[in-house]
């Protein structure tokens, strides 16, 4: 008996469905977007590395033209970007520590239904939220506090954010009330029951409130702006916007003879963005595995 092995040999192919179709395009849609929220970020870094002519020709795009490093020069010279990002770093580690420390020490109790006068002091934490005294109440009470020039003008102020808290406490809320009810049958405190039980499961929210807080605090401008008067207390953004300003085509010429252009604005501006975004783009990785909720999967049975 003789077989058709030719048939055979050719494999299938599967008709070009409606699935596939749309599967295409939404690769081509997420392509799209994330060329859209990448390209900014890529042509700042070309521009900074970039030559003046180039820059004043509009022939950068993606890539350096007549790669340089005149423009981070220009800002790091003197020394004082150092002392601003020395500052920048002392105020957003303290103030980020602060800040988790007292948002888990308001959420943990109010995400609990069993504490009187829960709902009322929800109330008045939410009016807060809501309603603020102003800029000038606000100064007003710092300087009678004596805190002007002083970065706890910043930290103070500021130790709980009302919105990040409540993230927090409607995290706890979820999460399953039998592991703490088991810890407390084996003599745990409420302490205790927080330290080990509570916070090891929080790591997700943690994380990522712990990065929105730092995130606010690496970017403080207007507070230090108001509050700090001494320039060596400076922040990062405050000190990059003040040389920013006080540049002047007088500081941009340079050469013998007959001047020459060797730095723009458009320079400058790009390598202070990019100074003061890297940074906290290099935290960002460490915390990302964080925001997943797959912590909690497997830890109650049953």
């Amino acid at each position: 008996m003789v077989t058709d092995t030719t048939s055979m040999a050719k494999p299938l192919r599967r008709p070009f469905s409606r699935s596939r179709l749309l599967q295409w395009l939404n690769y081509v849609l997420l392509a799209l977007c994330a060329y859209t929220t990448l390209f900014p970020f890529i042509n700042i870094i070309a521009v900074s590395f970039s030559s003046s002519r180039a820059i004043n020709a509009a022939e950068v795009f993606m890539w350096p033209v007549e790669f340089n490093i005149n423009a981070y020069f220009n800002l790091i010279k003197d020394g004082q970007l150092f002392v601003a990002m020395k500052n920048t770093f002392l105020i957003t580690v303290v103030g980020t520590v602060l800040n988790m420390v007292f948002t888990i020490i308001a959420a943990y109790p109010l995400s609990k239904s069993r504490l009187r006068g829960r709902n009322t002091m929800l109330m008045l934490i939410l009016f807060t939220m809501l309603f603020s005294g102003g800029l000038i109440p606000n100064f007003l009470l710092i300087n009678s506090l004596g805190l002007v020039n002083s970065y706890w003008s910043l930290w103070f102020p500021a130790l709980i954010s009302v919105y990040n808290m409540f993230v927090m406490k409607s995290f706890m809320e979820g999460l399953p009330q039998e592991l703490e009810e088991s810890a407390q049958i084996d003599g745990a405190g409420e302490a205790r029951v927080l330290w080990q039980i509570v916070l090891p499961l929080c790591k997700p929210v943690i994380a990522a409130l712990t990065l929105f807080y730092a995130v606010g605090w690496w970017n403080s401008y207007m507070n230090v702006l108001i509050y700090i008067r001494d320039t060596d207390k400076l922040s990062l953004m405050v000190k990059l916007h003040q040389m920013i300003s006080l540049l002047s085509p007088e500081m941009l010429r340079s050469g013998e003879g007959v001047q020459q252009v060797v730095l723009t604005p458009e320079g400058i501006r790009a390598a202070a963005v990019v100074i003061a975004i890297v940074p906290i783009l290099c935290v960002y990785p460490f915390l990302q595995r964080h925001f997943i909720k797959g912590v909690l999967l497997g830890s109650v049975k049953g």
